[in-house]
C-alpha cells in the first residue's frame, strides 16, 4: 500500500504539463516578433540610408554647393547694385525661374529697397551673365499656387510656385507665347530651388513663402515712397493655380529631367 501511495503522485506529476510551459511558450514567441520587428525596422533603415546617400551624390553635382561658391557669387551680385538706383540690399535667395515653355533655369534673386533683381549667375565661371530688373513700384500682384496647363497639354509640373505681376493691363502677345527665347513678359515665376532640403542655411535661403512675404513688404513701402503713375498702390496676394500655357515640350522635359538649367558637373564636364 505504502508503494501504492507513493507511486500515485510520481505518476500524476509525470502526466501533467509543467506550470511554466505556456509561460516560455509565450515568451518565445514574443521573442520571434520582436526580432521580426527589429528586422524590418533595420531593413527600412538600410532603405532610407542608401536613398539617402544616393540623394546627398545628386546635390554634390550642384556647383553652387561647393564650399565657397555660393559666397562668392552673392558677393559679385551685390557688387552690380547700384546704391543711387536701387537702394540698399534687403535680402538674397536662391531660386529656380520657369519660363513660358516650363524649363526650369537656376536664379540668384535680390531685393533691395526699390529694385527686384533676378541674375543669371554662371556658378562655374563666377560670372553674372544676365540681369532682370523690376521696379517695386509696380509691381502689384503675387499668385501663389500649384500649377496648372491647358486642357489638352502634355507637359505637368509638381510644387508649388510664385508669379509675380508688374504690369496687369499688359498681356503677352501671341508671337512671345510661342517664341521660347521671348522675355516680352510682365511677370516671372519663381520656384524653390533643389538644393533647399540639403541643410538649414540652404532651406532659408530658397524658402519661397518666406521670399513672397518678404518681397510684399519691401514693394509695398516703395509704392508708398514713390507711386507709379496710373497704378493702384499696394500688392494684391492671390492663392490659385498658375496657369502655364504650354502644350507640347520635349525639350522642356528632357532639359527639366537632367537638370540643364542648373550649373552641375556631368561626368567629366560641368555646366
Amino acid at each position: 500500500m505504502a508503494t501504492e501511495e507513493k507511486g500515485t503522485p510520481a505518476e500524476q506529476s509525470q502526466l501533467s504539463p509543467p506550470t511554466g510551459a505556456p509561460q516560455d511558450s509565450e515568451r518565445a514567441k514574443d521573442a520571434e516578433e520582436l526580432q521580426s520587428a527589429c528586422a524590418t525596422v533595420r531593413a527600412k533603415l538600410d532603405k532610407l540610408s542608401a536613398e539617402s546617400s544616393l540623394m546627398n551624390f545628386k546635390f554634390k553635382k550642384f556647383f553652387v554647393l561647393r564650399p565657397g561658391t555660393l559666397n562668392q557669387a552673392i558677393k559679385d551680385v551685390e557688387a552690380l547694385v547700384k546704391k543711387e538706383e536701387d537702394g540698399n540690399v534687403q535680402s538674397v535667395w536662391l531660386m529656380a525661374e520657369v519660363d513660358h515653355w516650363n524649363n526650369e533655369k537656376e536664379r540668384l534673386v535680390v531685393i533691395t529697397d526699390n529694385t527686384l533683381m533676378i541674375f543669371k549667375y554662371d556658378f562655374v565661371m563666377f560670372l553674372c551673365e544676365q540681369i532682370q530688373k523690376i521696379s517695386l513700384n509696380y509691381v502689384d500682384r503675387l499668385v501663389h499656387g500649384t500649377f496648372n496647363f491647358p486642357k489638352h497639354s502634355l507637359l505637368k509640373r509638381e510644387g508649388e510656385g510664385l508669379r509675380i505681376y508688374w504690369d496687369r493691363m499688359r498681356d503677352p502677345s501671341f508671337t512671345s507665347k510661342w517664341n521660347p527665347f521671348s522675355v516680352d513678359f510682365p511677370y516671372t515665376t519663381l520656384i524653390s530651388h533643389p538644393v533647399s532640403s540639403i541643410n538649414d542655411t540652404f532651406a532659408s535661403l530658397c524658402d519661397l513663402h518666406k521670399f513672397r512675404e518678404h518681397l510684399k513688404v519691401v514693394a509695398e513701402k516703395a509704392h508708398a515712397r514713390n507711386p507709379a503713375p496710373g497704378k493702384a498702390n499696394g500688392v494684391t496676394v492671390l492663392n490659385q493655380p498658375i496657369t502655364i500655357e504650354a502644350y507640347v515640350g520635349a525639350m522642356s522635359f528632357l532639359g527639366n529631367q537632367n537638370k540643364l538649367g542648373y550649373a552641375m558637373a556631368r561626368g567629366g564636364l560641368g555646366f
